[in-house]
């Protein structure tokens, strides 16, 4: 039986910390600000990154270096005989098709997964890895049944301004600012391959109703549960520090969803585009062959 390691990167939202705990790996990703680099977790905190966006710091995602990812890659295969690795969606990022490329010179020990996941759903997949690998599966079998699954998942999120969609490109000065007079509350979307508009709604209370009524939309109709929550991870996230406020959203999810929830920042790279602030909820089809995952419930 091969010894497969699990390698993931920081769009997961797994904390170097965590990391440890689960068994698994994380490359912290990179980030300019004012044409300083960092790297997510290790010379950057979410309370650093959240203070430059705010002042608006001139800040730019970045690709995972390649001589970060190859060294990765090799540091590991001295001690596991292969490497599944789990990059952020396709959709989001060239870097998942940068490291199939690379891969392709290590004769099958490094298998690089596009299941088309980011933050809370693509923390799901890394640790669906995990449980697979201990269960004696190899880095291809991995790969394959974590595509083959890659579409059964949902991220719905709440933008309170549009400042930080309209800085990053992805609505018009013009649009932003009669957005922003009419006092629209948009709720976005992550359906594995971008992030898209949902809907747009006047208040706070519409707008997480709109998100608690596309998941209940997505469990009778795409994801089909047959023995209903119990087949299901239902997730929630947040962008910056406000604790009052996530607080009220996790009970919101309970009253609607009484199950446990894996609370957790949104990617750093999701906030660049939407801003603090943000409120969001994530739907994802468990896989019966993995066994439940070791993370914090609230």
């Amino acid at each position: 039986m091969s010894k497969v390691a699990i390698l993931t990167d920081s769009n997961s939202g797994i904390s170097q910390e965590q990391a440890k705990a689960y068994g698994v790996y994380v490359l912290p990703m990179p980030f300019y600000i004012n044409d300083n680099l960092y790297y997510e977790g290790i010379t950057l905190t979410q309370e650093q990154f959240y203070a430059h966006l705010e002042g608006d710091s001139d800040i730019h995602t970045s690709m995972p270096v390649v001589g970060d990812v190859l060294d990765r890659w090799d540091s590991l295969l001295k001690e596991y005989d292969e490497v599944v690795y789990i990059p952020m969606s396709s959709g989001l990022s060239s870097s998942c098709e940068t490291a199939k490329t690379l891969a392709e010179d290590y004769n099958g020990r490094v298998e690089v997964v596009d299941n088309h996941r980011i933050s809370v759903t693509m923390m799901r997949s890394v640790l669906n890895a995990k449980g697979l690998a201990d269960l004696g599966w190899s880095a291809k079998a991995i790969r394959e049944y974590l595509e083959k699954t890659a579409a059964d998942s949902s991220i719905y999120i709440l933008v309170p301004t549009l400042k930080y969609l309209r800085k990053g490109g992805r609505v018009t000065p013009a649009a932003a600012a009669l957005g922003s007079l009419l006092k629209i509350k948009p709720v976005l979307q992550i359906q594995g391959e971008k992030l898209d508009s949902y809907a747009k709604c006047r208040t706070l209370k519409g707008a997480k109703a709109a998100m608690l009524g596309a998941i209940e939309n997505d469990m009778e109709n795409r994801f089909k549960p047959e023995h209903g929550l119990s087949d299901l991870w239902i997730d929630a996230a947040y962008s910056g520090l406000m604790r009052d406020e996530v607080a009220e959203w996790v009970k919101d999810i309970h009253a609607q969803y009484p199950v446990g929830v894996c609370l957790q920042q949104l990617s750093l790279s999701i906030s660049c585009h939407v801003g603090p602030g943000c409120l969001a909820v994530t739907c994802e089809k468990k896989l019966p062959e993995v066994p439940e995952h070791p993370v914090k419930m609230v």
